[in-house]
């Protein structure tokens, strides 16, 4: 058996109650408090949801419907395997590799290039017709629905989960942001925060990647922080118990959490100059 077969076999098992379908996600989003017009980032896991009728597709259909011809969907669609060689760990390549890859690795196209460790959801929305994709070699985002233009264009290469990134937009559009079966350690948007606080062994690195400028493929050089999730899920648990804004609930089998972007991001500057 497969391993393919063998996770879709573990999903079926989980689903005691049926298969989950475009309806049932449709009623599990609005239940949980996603409503039309919503800005919304979507960090997700397909598996935690049990048997999807559609798999991804009908995750996706579901969140536009609910959110309707008003609201944007927003979702991480990272490359990193576009980064420097040298950083490579999971898995390494021979250093005697390194050279060959920064000279012949194909440059960012955000219609080609394919998301990495980010999961089926994403894979599939940056796909759909519709919707656009940001100009990062390492941090993209994809986004469909009202507000697309803003959020995704004008994407810099420089500290590319900053203020000149899609996250900082959603965040001037007061959107939301739904943990769909992860949890904090997943949640990019406190990778804004990281940014706009100045804490102790806050470091800026040099970045590369393959990029088209003026229309040649170029091995691009540009500054970024030194970013670290470690303490996320503290962070999480404790905006949580000191604010009350966070909404739980349950899509499909997977346990979910929606919360107010901005909240989120200007709590963890403040829980970071205070404990990092």
């Amino acid at each position: 058996m497969t391993q393919e077969r063998s996770t879709e076999q573990s999903a079926i098992a989980k689903n005691q109650h049926g298969p989950v379908t475009t309806a049932s996600l449709i009623n599990d989003f609005k239940r949980l408090g996603v409503q039309p017009e919503m800005v919304l980032l979507v960090h997700s896991s397909l598996s935690s949801l049990g048997w999807v009728c559609g798999g991804p597709v009908a995750v996706i259909l579901a969140l536009e419907e609910v959110l309707g011809p008003e609201g944007t969907l927003v979702m991480p669609t990272h490359s990193t395997g576009l980064t420097d060689p040298d950083g490579w760990a999971n898995p390494p390549v021979p250093q005697e590799w390194h050279d060959m890859i920064r000279r012949t690795i194909p440059a960012y196209d955000p219609h080609l290039t394919p998301t990495r460790e980010m999961g089926a959801v994403p894979e599939c929305f940056r796909k759909q017709p519709g919707v656009k994709r940001s100009n990062h070699p390492h941090a993209s985002f994809a986004a469909w629905g009202k507000h697309t233009n803003t959020i995704i264009n004008d994407h810099e290469l420089a500290f590319g989960l900053g203020e000149r990134s899609p996250l900082s937009r959603i965040y001037d559009l007061d959107g939301w942001i739904l943990l769909l079966g992860v949890g904090h350690s997943n949640n990019t948007s406190l990778h804004l925060a990281e940014y706009r606080t100045t804490f102790e062994n806050k470091r800026i690195i040099t970045s590369h990647g393959p990029v088209m400028q003026g229309g040649h493929r170029v091995w691009a050089t540009f500054d970024d922080i030194d970013v670290n999730s470690e303490d996320f899920y503290r962070i999480g648990a404790d905006f949580t118990a000191d604010t009350g804004l966070l909404q739980q609930g349950s899509i499909g089998n997977a346990t979910a959490f929606l919360m107010p972007q901005r909240a989120i991001v200007d709590y963890a500057v403040q829980w970071m100059e205070q404990h990092r």
